[in-house]
């Protein structure tokens, strides 16, 4: 029987179609971007559709969007670019339950000199927005909220805390790298003035990201060199790459009004049916304020085993995950953002990511929910000083 894949915040499978589009810029449109003959111009051409097809995705003008290597690469830009351009002075607002990309640059800034401020999240992982009023400073330079917390799935509400920082003065950027193609953005009327994407998140390929940058806002560089990228990002750019993420946007872009739909159906299908059969599973993170198909999921009594659970289930042909795919080295570790949300350090070691993507069907999540109560029943049930939420 194939194996079902669920871990799409992971990484997403490459769509058929993204490859397609890649192919000509691997086999014939191979050209330096930079060269002025008729092959660099070329592949020149390709990547600046390309970077229409992305700003599309966020209604965003091509020329504030700056191609990276990563998502990481474009938090590390946007961060550490704005606070050095400013001399690492100022104050710098981020939440307690940021991707690691984010939190560690906003820590070696700290170690720089910039004052950070971590805000707490409510005990469903959401920013209050309170929070982030009493936070600023007359010194704020930037805030920093992802838009979809990763482990939990969790939307937080950037529209509001964009326009809070704005009232004061304040830049905002939001790491979108699970939220876009999923939720929509118009950076037209939002006063997000700095987003992070990256590829394999939508079925892109990986190596492959992007920074919008608000027409106005100056960042200093990373990388030093021949100045490509409008000076933001020097080296020579991977055509095919940008190709493909170009694909990989305009497609999400054109189906992600049915896609969501199809997802959110799926998810809540998911999560009713586990409640039903599982009376000791319990939902991590909002109901209902989450990506249309992340779902993350506690086992009372049994959190010190999530390790054992993913491995049960891979065995039994489902590829799920315990947390975020960039702390795996971390496994054996209490979650940081579960304890950010009140989990003691045992239960917080626990959760089950479920995150359906575009080639899951319903006969896929079926079968999950045949397989699931087996691989836990499977499990040992320990005492945890915690209640189920």
């Amino acid at each position: 029987m194939p194996r079902i894949y669920f871990d799409n915040a992971a990484t997403t499978p490459l769509d058929v179609r993204v490859a397609a589009a890649m192919r000509p810029a691997l086999e014939e449109n191979w050209g330096n971007p930079s060269s002025l003959h008729e092959e660099g111009r070329r592949a020149r051409q390709a990547v600046e559709h390309a970077r229409s097809q992305v700003a599309s995705l966020l209604a965003a003008d091509p020329t504030e969007i700056t191609f990276t290597a990563s998502g990481t690469e474009a938090d590390n830009l946007a961060l550490y670019g704005l606070l050095a351009a400013t001399g690492f002075a100022g104050h710098l607002i981020t939440s307690a339950i940021e991707h690691p990309a984010v939190l560690e640059c906003c820590r070696r800034l700290q170690r720089q000199g910039v004052e950070l401020t971590e805000l707490p999240v409510t005990p469903e992982g959401i920013v209050d927005p309170d929070d982030l009023r009493q936070a600023l400073r007359p010194e704020t330079r930037l805030v920093s909220i992802m838009a979809a917390n990763n482990v939990l799935g969790t939307l937080q509400p950037i529209d509001e805390l964009a326009a809070i920082s704005r009232r004061h003065g304040a830049l905002f950027h939001t790491d979108a790298v699970q939220a876009a193609g999923k939720v929509p953005f118009d950076l037209r009327r939002q006063p997000i003035d700095l987003v992070s994407l990256s590829a394999h998140k939508l079925h892109g390929p990986k190596g492959m990201g992007a920074l919008y940058v608000r027409r106005g806002v100056r960042l200093a560089p990373l990388v030093a060199g021949g100045g490509q990228e409008s000076g933001l990002r020097s080296g020579t750019e991977n055509v095919a790459g940008i190709v493909g993420f170009g694909a990989a946007a305009e497609i999400a872009r054109n189906e992600m009004a049915g896609e969501s739909a199809r997802l959110v159906q799926l998810r809540d299908h998911l999560i009713d049916s586990v409640a039903a059969t599982l009376p000791h599973a319990y939902l991590i993170g909002d109901r209902y304020r989450r990506l249309p198909g992340h779902v993350c999921l506690g086992f009372a009594g049994q959190e010190g085993e999530a390790i054992k659970l993913l491995l049960e289930l891979d065995q039994a042909g489902i590829a799920v995950s315990s947390g975020s795919a960039c702390s795996a080295q971390h496994s054996g570790q209490p979650s940081y953002v579960l304890e950010a949300l009140g989990f003691d350090p045992y239960r917080a070691r626990g959760s089950l990511r479920i995150t359906l993507g575009r080639f899951n069907t319903r006969e896929e999540v079926d079968r999950f929910l045949e397989i699931l109560p087996r691989a836990v029943a499977s499990m040992r049930s320990i005492h945890s000083l915690a209640q189920p939420v």
